[in-house]
């Protein structure tokens, strides 16, 4: 089968949901993003995520059934809270290798002291879940931990002119010990996940049900699909060698404008038929449509890549007809909301009408007027 890059833009924005219109009795939960985890980065991270799938959420009120942990590349994402259990089986380690791959610079002090890393960060994980008995902000966190960890879980902070761990096995270690983050708190504040099982906590083996519903491969394919191995791979932090060894017997290869790439056997309907839309959306800078690693195809425009993925202050997308037309930044002074836009071309009264229109959509999620 052989597809445009447009037509898969036309078929994530579908996949992802984000051509539905807000309904009110919608729970929290409904949105198929979340069975790979929503980024929460930014104030207008994982809530702003499902409010523009049609999800009524506000800034002002994070909702109980909707829990935030530390998981893919150590950054905070948002599951559905019933399902953290199953979320913390499916991110366990595929491999020494690929734990290694995850903690980063952590696996070297490690290796040489002759400890895996599956089994330092259970250690940790279960250290971790000694010492959160109640709320703790991070740095009070850190500070417990580096009294109690040895030697090769630590190091030498430049910045911080201080000894604490290494930031991406304290991390991942978190939900391995049952804890979530507290939504909104800044420094972020780490807590006990309510009914976490014992015999869960710093459990790192992983068996063939680990995965299911909520394995992340599957869950790629299925919202940033058609993808490659390598792509995936790069999502997760994972060595592409895992990932092969668990890609899906239902992934079928499609050529996008030339160019391998899978996607699951049950989407290809789905992605043959994306019509075109005339929706437009505010994405945040770290919407999930934004997250794949092929940003050539995302934005042909590769002279644009640098302004919209930028290192430090990323803007949020401009997604018009299944395409990103510009920029945006937020402007609150204030009870009031303004925002920046950069036109990358000429835009028509229709998509400046609907820009208008979603620019009060996220002043009424951050509860301010827009201006």
């Amino acid at each position: 089968m052989k597809v445009t890059a447009a037509g898969v833009r036309r078929y994530r924005v579908h996949a992802q949901q984000l051509d539905r219109a807000t309904r009110p009795d919608r729970a929290p939960g409904d949105a198929d993003v979340l069975d790979l985890g929503v980024q929460d980065t930014g104030p207008d991270g994982a809530l702003w995520a499902l409010a523009v799938r049609g999800v009524p959420v506000t800034a002002a009120h994070w909702p109980h059934e909707i829990a935030l942990a530390w998981t893919l590349r150590g950054a905070p994402h948002a599951y559905r809270r019933a399902d953290l259990r199953d979320v913390e089986r499916t991110l366990r380690p595929y491999s020494e290798v690929d734990a290694a791959k995850r903690v980063l610079n952590a696996a070297r002090p490690l290796k040489a002291a002759g400890i895996p890393v599956t089994e330092a960060l259970a250690t940790t994980a279960r250290t971790m879940r000694e010492v959160v008995t109640e709320p703790l902000a991070k740095g009070e966190l850190s500070t417990r931990m580096t009294a109690r960890m040895p030697e090769p879980y630590l190091r030498w902070c430049e910045a911080c002119q201080a000894t604490h761990m290494y930031e991406m096995p304290f991390r991942l270690a978190a939900l391995h010990a049952g804890l979530e983050l507290g939504p909104g708190t800044a420094p972020p504040v780490v807590r006990r996940i309510p009914g976490w099982p014992s015999a869960q906590v710093g459990a790192l083996a992983r068996s063939e049900k680990d995965d299911g519903r909520l394995d992340p491969i599957r869950g790629l394919l299925r919202l940033l699909g058609p993808v490659t191995a390598k792509q995936v791979a790069a999502y997760l932090d994972a060595p592409v060698k895992d990932v092969l060894a668990r890609w899906p017997s239902d992934a079928v290869t499609v050529q996008v404008d030339g160019a391998d790439a899978d996607l699951l056997e049950g989407d290809l309907d789905a992605l043959h038929d994306a019509a075109d839309t005339d929706v437009v959306r505010l994405l945040g800078a770290y919407d999930l449509y934004l997250q794949g690693g092929d940003r050539r195809l995302v934005v042909p425009d590769t002279a644009r890549h640098p302004s919209l993925w930028q290192s430090l202050g990323r803007p949020g997308a401009v997604l018009a007809g299944g395409e990103i037309v510009g920029t945006w930044r937020p402007r609150a002074r204030g009870k009031s909301l303004g925002i920046e836009l950069d036109e990358w071309l000429p835009w028509d009264a229709a998509t400046r009408d609907a820009v208008e229109t979603e620019h009060g959509r996220l002043a009424a999620f951050r509860g301010l007027e827009p201006v």
